[in-house]
């Protein structure tokens, strides 16, 4: 028995060109950020109309859902291996009055979909909706197909909804000889104004208050709030009998950072919606908190201009582990002089042979920075790949270096 190896190699790590070219790639795009902040200049604290930041508490949007099926595609629907979809098909039909048993169900151009949708606030028997659809079994592609008339119901169960039409999709899924070529996500798709809304949602806007709610609660952009509608308003006369809700003077209060209360004036109390128009285009000074949010996947990082960086040093390296693997075979020697045994045979194994390499780097000393423009070139000096970045960025603001909030997507 003799053991021969043989000399290929597999790598796990992550060549220095290739990060080299990462780094790059993140430079370039702070750069452009910057450049384009630098071309459009705001100013610091931009005033935003009161109907960007906030909405009358308990005027929403309402979720809903559905099951359907779409027909009609070419041979790119559920397999038989979905047994649901199947029985759903089987159902569909009987209430059409043919009878038919689930196992006999053998069509590739049905596939059974999830159906979502949004119902807006105020919404009136009529509307139409858009409708989100995606395949719900191990359908190819939804493209070309049709959804079948599908109830919408609501978490309250009642059906306040339906949705049917053609399913549009933005890609395909080609199969022909065992070649296969995909673009995007073709089992999911939208069916545009495919839902009929049939019954009504009307929030009521009477009463001797109204609640605004905040979109980002902050106390600073509550207070300014709560100033501008008292300086378009003035002072407000509650209902008789009813304890003043605001203080003597005001017509809004801010309850916390998340709500500011509003009390309807007299000339309002039968116009509500002639108040909200009023406030609606009112200009406030929003404020929020500093945050730089960071994505792995892609690279980008997006930074506010309020985000700053204290004196800090910053010493990064890479670690790079690779695995070489190296096939042994081990098969029967072969002699003249003797007959073969018939119970030997060609065994094959593989050995690994690890190995790590550390980039060393030097102690890089970032500092202060007041302007994004100064916090791009700071980062880039570190030249980190976009994942080294993310590491990088939750370790400053684990030192109490970073001034804001880190959020990575």
């Amino acid at each position: 028995m003799t053991a021969t190896p043989t000399s290929t190699s597999t790598s796990t790590s992550t060549s220095t060109s290739t990060a080299t070219a990462t780094a790059t790639a993140v430079v370039a795009a702070l750069a452009a950020l910057v450049a384009c902040a630098m071309a459009f200049p705001c100013p610091c604290r931009a005033a935003v109309r009161l109907k960007d930041l906030a909405d009358v508490q308990g005027v929403r949007e309402n979720e809903l859902l559905g099951y359907g099926l779409v027909v009609g595609l070419a041979g790119t629907g559920d397999t038989e291996r979905v047994l649901f979809t199947q029985q759903s098909l089987a159902g569909m039909l009987g209430r059409l009055g043919v009878r038919v048993d689930p196992k006999d169900v053998r069509a590739r151009n049905v596939a059974a979909v999830m159906v979502t949708a949004r119902l807006p606030a105020f919404s009136r028997p009529g509307n139409h909706l858009d409708v989100a659809v995606a395949s719900l079994g191990n359908a190819r592609s939804l493209g070309g197909g049709i959804l079948l008339l599908t109830p919408l119901n609501a978490a309250d169960g009642q059906v306040y909804a339906v949705a049917q039409g053609a399913v549009q999709v933005g890609g395909y899924d080609v199969l022909a000889a065992g070649s296969s070529l995909s673009k995007n996500t073709p089992t999911a798709g939208r069916v545009p104004a495919g839902a009929t809304v049939e019954r009504a949602v009307t929030p009521s806007l009477s009463g001797p208050t109204l609640i605004l709610g905040l979109h980002r609660p902050d106390f600073t952009t509550a207070s300014h709030i709560a100033a501008a509608v008292n300086a378009k308003l003035g002072a407000a006369t509650p209902p008789a009998g009813a304890p003043p809700p605001a203080p003597a003077g005001m017509a809004a209060r801010a309850l916390d950072s998340a709500a500011v209360e509003v009390t309807v004036p007299e000339r309002f109390r039968a116009d509500p919606v002639g108040l909200m128009a009023q406030l609606e285009v009112l200009e406030v000074e929003a404020d929020g908190r500093a945050r730089v949010v960071v994505s792995e996947r892609t690279g980008t990082v997006v930074a506010g201009e309020r985000v700053r960086i204290r004196p800090v040093a910053v010493s990064h390296g890479g670690l790079q582990v690779s695995i070489s693997l190296q096939p042994l075979v081990s098969q029967p020697g072969a002699s003249f002089s003797q007959a073969p045994n018939p119970n030997a045979r060609t065994v094959v194994s593989q050995t690994g042979a690890p190995s790590a390499n550390e980039e060393s780097r030097g102690v890089i000393a970032l500092p202060a920075t007041t302007t994004v423009q100064d916090l791009a070139k700071a980062l880039s000096t570190l030249g980190a790949s976009a994942r080294d970045l993310v590491s990088i960025l939750q370790a400053m603001k684990a030192a109490g270096a970073l001034d804001a909030e880190l959020e990575v997507i």
